[in-house]
């Protein structure tokens, strides 16, 4: 008896003391978030995703990009390219803030209880700084992190 109370005991301190070395190897939270990725919605942000670099680099148009890479943002987070998504819709953000591109940043309209609403050049910064820092922190090993922090630098540097 006192034998089986004594080995039971060395189990639960085994499995407690092996706890942790569990976790450092890399074991996350919850399920993978490609498990959670449905198929037709994956697809359907792919199509906003090609057509929002079509309006981002061939013709500058930043809202209308922009529109797309939120829609795919809000309606499919776990997005496998999502961290593309975030760097463009930062970009974009920033670009409008400055006027630049082929469309007028009034182009893009947001709706607040039925009311709409055009942002302001710090309205738009403060969004391209939301999705750039949210890329930093939550893909630190992402392809465009480097892109994400030097567009971070370059907001936050003073104007000549």
């Amino acid at each position: 008896m006192r034998i089986n109370l004594l080995l039971s005991v060395f189990v639960i301190v085994l499995g407690v003391a092996a706890a942790p070395s569990v976790k450092a190897q890399g074991a996350r939270n919850g399920p993978d978030p490609a498990l959670l990725r449905d198929a037709e919605l994956e697809k359907d942000s792919q199509h906003n995703l090609e057509v929002a670099r079509n309006y981002f680099r061939l013709k500058k148009a930043y809202v209308a990009a922009l529109s797309r890479l939120e829609e795919i943002i809000e309606g499919n987070p776990n997005f496998a390219k999502i961290e593309e998504v975030l760097l463009m819709a930062g970009q974009s953000s920033l670009w409008l803030a400055e006027n630049k591109g082929k469309q007028s940043p009034s182009k893009y309209v947001s709706y607040d209880g039925g009311e709409k609403k055009t942002l302001t050049a710090e309205q738009f910064r403060d969004k391209g700084r939301a999705y750039l820092t949210k890329l930093v922190n939550e893909f630190p090993d992402s392809n465009f992190r480097k892109q994400a922090e030097a567009e971070l630098r370059a907001l936050d540097a003073p104007k000549p």
